[in-house]
């Protein structure tokens, strides 16, 4: 079974930094693209932030300017930089890895922004 690993989740003050980080199989990491979602409570899970093979980048209106995706190929990790983080921000941070051949998702790591 295929297991996307994130880490890097916790208690920020609003206005602070946080860096996720997601690893993943060799297998798949490489020709993967790579995505951030998150999932607030009694919310739908969103598309935060997506990076291709080839290193482009998206980004939700919402994260624009204050989030970073990037990749690690020689570490098979992807990573989040997350700056000025707001209270709305507050959520669980999951992973995922898209494969022409199917999609595979991490467990979650809990951000949780507040004074």
């Amino acid at each position: 079974q295929v297991q996307l690993v994130e880490s890097g989740g916790g208690l920020v003050q609003p206005g602070g930094s946080l860096r996720l980080s997601c690893t993943a199989p060799e297998s798949i990491f490489t020709s993967a693209t790579m995505n951030w979602y998150r999932q607030a409570p009694g919310k739908q899970r969103d598309l935060i932030a997506t990076i291709a093979t080839d290193g482009r980048t998206l980004y939700a209106n919402s994260v624009k300017g204050r989030f970073t995706i990037s990749r690690d190929n020689a570490k098979r990790t992807m990573y989040l930089q997350m700056d000025s983080l707001q209270p709305s921000d507050t959520a669980v941070y999951i992973c995922n890895a898209g494969t022409s051949a199917t999609v595979y998702w991490g467990q979650g790591t809990q951000v949780t922004v507040s004074s």
